[in-house]
């Protein structure tokens, strides 16, 4: 009974309101009517499933809404964003098809793998000149990289030991040298030049100065050079740090000794020698 006359009153309330001219439209009753049905099919329906065509729509006429009006939306803001941000990457995606460089037919790659084989002391740029003259355009950077995925070694010790097959079978003559700095109490910094076995890890601290000039460097290879040649060493190896001028070099190619320079770092025994200075 309350029920019936509560819903009497609120229909002779809006048929007042809709029947006065500065009431309520047709239009905002349809609007109230719209929204109520909308949020009867959210309390049935968990997560609609829209097309594609609904999401453009949803998205392009929400941008012109209040904020206000914004939460009676199917979706939330947060999802809308989510829409745009998945058409901004659909519009700049790339087609998918090939993309770098042609992959090489197995012709070619048999000829480069098979001139590689036959002539250890070719390098890349080699094979790629020798292809260029037998009418096959190939860049370099595409042979070295074929050489490297069948693990075929650079030239010219492509046939011969690896590094570490080297280290290991001449451990007994190989010295390193290399530098580390110390940070004396008043700060300031001293250059200590060690030498060390890699097959027995002996360490010889050839010096400590704040200024390794070539000559001081030079000075402490003619210390080491003799002994070096009594114990038996053969190489030693150091990097490319220009403290090691031409006399250094000299000293110990006159006792039979021969320098191998690496690439960058000093080997991985100095550095693990200075790593534990250090701690």
């Amino acid at each position: 009974m309350a029920f019936s006359f509560l819903y009497l009153a609120v229909r002779a309330l809006l048929g007042a309101l809709v029947r006065s001219r500065r009431g309520l439209h047709v239009k905002d009753v349809e609007l109230l009517v719209l929204r109520h049905e909308l949020e009867i099919l959210r309390r049935q329906v968990v997560r609609p499933k829209l097309q594609m065509v609904d999401r453009a729509l949803l998205a392009a006429a929400a941008c012109h809404l209040p904020r206000s009006s914004r939460g009676a939306l199917l979706v939330t803001p947060r999802t809308i964003l989510r829409w745009h941000q998945a058409l901004v990457r659909r519009k700049w995606r790339q087609e998918p098809g090939q993309r770098g460089r042609p992959r090489l037919s197995a012709e070619t790659r048999e000829l480069v793998l098979r001139l590689a084989r036959e002539n250890p002391r070719w390098g890349h740029r080699r094979i790629c000149g020798e292809l260029a003259k037998l009418g096959f355009r190939v860049s370099p950077t595409s042979i070295r990289r074929l050489l490297a995925q069948t693990k075929l070694q650079p030239a010219p010790r492509r046939a011969g030991p690896s590094w570490r097959e080297f280290l290991r079978a001449q451990a007994a003559s190989i010295v390193a040298c290399d530098f580390f700095t110390v940070e004396s109490v008043c700060l300031r910094r001293y250059y200590a030049l060690f030498f060390i076995a890699h097959g027995s890890r002996r360490v010889w601290l050839a010096g400590c100065t704040a200024n390794p000039t070539g000559a001081w460097v030079t000075q402490q290879a003619r210390n080491l050079g003799l002994h070096f040649s009594d114990q038996g060493v053969r190489f030693l190896i150091r990097d490319r740090d220009s403290k090691y001028t031409g006399p250094f070099d000299e000293i110990f190619g006159s006792e039979g000794i021969r320098l191998v320079k690496t690439p960058v770092r000093a080997p991985a025994i100095a550095e693990r020698f200075v790593r534990t200075v250090r701690a």
